[in-house]
């Protein structure tokens, strides 16, 4: 009889899984109208030879040569590409970035937030290429390496995502941010390294887009799905 009337609510929930999916997409469209374009570009990165992805890839890399040429068409093409055809990692870390960004800051403000990421961080890591190219410490082919993909418009999501939560919590996310994207220019000096440490802290200074916007507190997320003991009767003491 239990397990009887216990099946209604579980099929109200599976029926109900695709409307609240629907609606989850629906308060993100521009995180996942990108996404669905990387789809696209990631299975037709499936379908090349190594040799044919790197000839299209250098094609839409924003390197020095094309934002010279064509800064524009560089810059968009260069955000809907990636090197590897891994759709479904980027799926993820969309939907645990950019969409909360986007439900929390809105759609005009996130985007605001990742263009200015992408295109700041790429001007500041190929700048560096270029100084060091007019040094003479870098080769000038340097001028044609192959740089595309999102993650300088991530990188800058998540520090942003920093002012989401509340108390501590904001200092402990804001400096595990800082700190997982400046360990690896300290150990491998890469200008792809620096575009990403340059992306997280243009998206920390985004201060002001968090201004009268909700704050998180997990802490207390977390107290209150904590089931409550039952107190226990006080006893008599006897006559």
């Amino acid at each position: 009889m239990a397990q009887t009337l216990d099946r209604p609510p579980r099929a109200r929930r599976l029926r109900g899984a695709p409307r609240a999916l629907l609606a989850w997409i629906g308060s993100a469209p521009g995180t996942y109208l990108w996404l669905l374009l990387l789809a696209v570009t990631s299975l037709a990165v499936a379908r090349m030879d190594q040799r044919t992805l790197d000839w299209f890839l250098a094609a839409r890399s924003t390197n020095l040569e094309h934002l010279r040429s064509r800064p524009v068409h560089a810059l968009v093409a260069s955000a809907l590409w990636t090197g590897t055809s891994s759709w479904p990692l980027y799926a993820v870390l969309f939907t645990l970035f950019h969409a909360n960004a986007e439900r929390w800051l809105g759609t005009a403000r996130w985007f605001v937030v990742a263009a200015t990421a992408h295109v700041l961080a790429t001007l500041v890591s190929e700048g560096v290429v270029a100084w060091g190219i007019v040094r003479g410490t870098l080769q000038r082919s340097m001028a044609g390496t192959v740089d595309v993909g999102v993650s300088y418009a991530l990188a800058g999501v998540a520090a942003v995502l920093t002012y989401r939560l509340a108390g501590g919590w904001r200092w402990l996310y804001g400096a595990g941010v800082v700190v997982f994207h400046l360990v690896p220019l300290v150990v491998s000096h890469t200008f792809t390294d620096l575009g990403h440490i340059s992306a997280a802290l243009i998206g920390l200074a985004f201060f002001p887009f968090a201004h009268g916007r909700p704050v998180w507190d997990p802490g207390r997320a977390l107290r209150r799905r904590r089931p409550r003991r039952p107190r226990g009767r006080p006893r008599r003491s006897g006559a």
